[in-house]
Parts: C-alpha cells; sequence; structure tokens
C-alpha cells in the first residue's frame, strides 16, 4: 500500500517528535505521505513550519468556518485572511483550506459571516493557482450553490465528503473530489457507501482527518495514518475493487490534485 493522507490536523499533537512518531508509524503500513491541514492561525503557522522540517507533508491553510464569526466580531477576518494568503505562498502548501460552510456548530444569523469567507478562499485558491478543500457540515445545498456562484477551482475536493449518492453525482458532474474518511467504515453510515459507489473512481480520495473520525474497529482513539488501511480496505469492499488497484488510483488521483511531494 502507498495511499496518501490528503486531510490531518497533526499540529493538534503535543510535540515535534510526536508527529514524527505519527508519520514513521504511517509509512509502515504504507501511508508516509500526508496533507497537513491548518484551519486558523496558529495553525497555519505551525503547518508553514511543519512542511520545512518534514518532507512527508504537504500543507493547506485556511480559516475555519467555525472561526469566522468570532474574527468577524473581533475586527480580524480581513487581517486574517491577508496573513492566510501571505503563508499560502510558501512552495509546499498546495491546499486553500479547510474552508466552507458549517450549518452544525454555527447558528443561522452567522452562516452569511461564514459564506463571505469562503467566496473570500475560493478567489485566493484560484489567484495562488492552489487547490480548494471543503468543508460542508449540513449545508450541501448552500455550499454548492457558493461554488457554482463563484465558480470553483479547477482542483475542489470535498474533505470528509458527507453527502448521499444524490449529492456525489452533483459534485462528480462538476468535476469536484470526494474524500472519504473513517466515517465509510461506520455501521450507520450506508447512505455514504451508497455516494461512494456513486462517484467515478477518478475522483475518490481517502482521509482520517486525524485525530478525528477513527475507523472501524478503532473508534473511541485518537485516528492518525496508521489507520488510513483500515479505510482503505472498507472502501475496496464497498466498491467490489481490487485492494492494491484501489491503492494506486487513490495515490494517482491524490497527485494529481496536490502535486509531487
Amino acid at each position: 500500500m502507498d495511499v496518501p493522507d490528503n486531510h490531518t490536523h497533526l499540529d493538534s499533537e503535543e510535540s515535534d517528535a510526536v508527529v514524527a512518531e505519527l508519520l514513521a508509524a504511517g509509512a509502515a503500513v504504507g501511508v508516509g505521505r500526508a496533507v497537513q491541514i491548518g484551519c486558523d492561525l496558529p495553525a497555519a503557522r505551525w503547518t508553514v513550519g511543519a512542511l520545512d522540517r518534514h518532507p512527508q507533508l504537504l500543507g493547506g491553510v485556511a480559516l475555519h468556518p467555525n472561526e469566522v464569526p468570532q474574527l468577524v466580531a473581533d475586527g480580524a477576518l480581513d487581517a486574517a485572511l491577508a496573513e492566510v494568503r501571505e503563508l499560502a505562498r510558501h512552495p509546499r502548501v498546495r491546499v486553500v483550506g479547510e474552508t466552507g460552510l458549517d450549518h452544525f456548530r454555527t447558528p443561522p444569523e452567522q452562516w452569511h459571516l461564514q459564506e463571505d469567507s469562503f467566496r473570500a478562499h475560493i478567489a485566493m485558491a484560484k489567484e495562488l493557482g492552489l487547490a480548494l478543500q471543503v468543508h460542508d457540515r449540513d449545508a450541501h445545498d448552500d455550499v454548492l450553490r457558493v461554488l457554482a456562484e463563484e465558480g470553483a477551482p479547477e482542483r475542489t475536493v470535498f474533505h470528509c465528503f458527507s453527502g448521499d449518492a444524490a449529492v456525489a453525482r452533483v459534485c462528480a458532474d462538476a468535476g469536484y473530489y470526494l474524500s472519504f474518511a473513517g466515517t465509510v467504515t461506520f455501521k450507520n453510515a450506508e447512505p455514504l457507501r451508497e455516494a461512494l459507489r456513486a462517484a467515478p473512481r477518478e475522483l475518490v480520495m481517502v482521509e482520517t482527518d486525524a485525530p478525528y473520525l477513527t475507523p472501524v474497529p478503532h473508534r473511541g482513539r485518537p485516528n492518525a495514518g496508521y489507520l488510513v488501511p483500515h479505510t482503505v480496505r472498507a472502501m475496496a469492499a464497498v466498491l467490489g475493487a481490487d485492494l492494491e488497484e484501489l491503492c494506486g488510483q487513490l495515490a494517482a488521483t491524490t497527485e494529481a490534485v496536490y502535486g509531487p511531494w
């Protein structure tokens, strides 16, 4: 297996030594490369520094939609976006993200603030020629609407895809990539497995969203790259695909989106 984890949050770890241990554990099972996502200013700054210390990593930087209302309240959104834009110029930053809409944790009266930030991130990705990673929680219709209105970047990835087969088909028709996490292994996730079946194989990727969304049978412990094989084997079973062939496809698609490590 040689499959990159295309979305992780290693900035959540307590030390750089732990990060190195987790990267080594992933490499031991064929998950030796990852895209580190920093989605607030401290995490984005950490990400850029980590890229210089760990050649196994590419990076993404953004302001998570749930960060946006407080930044607006503090009068700090424009300055934060400007700093993200500068951090995104690092040559190993290949992603603007995760950005998007979250209708689960943010009340409806603040959704327009998230939408304004989402539009700014879309413009940034296009300006810098970077991929876009989308956070979409309980907001499928509005996320798709904003992408259509703004004109999505050429490489747009729905991180931790959470829609059903109908949403997957809409995304596929638009050429968006669908990244599946450990949630695809959950017992109650049959609509997500139907979405995986509906997605064109060349638009599918895999991620951890570590330390979250740990796959079965390890739910309850922190997620990490060394657990990706559980998710990939589950995906192969859902698709009736040859495991080695699927791994090759996942790796090729990930490199097509983010470029070489």
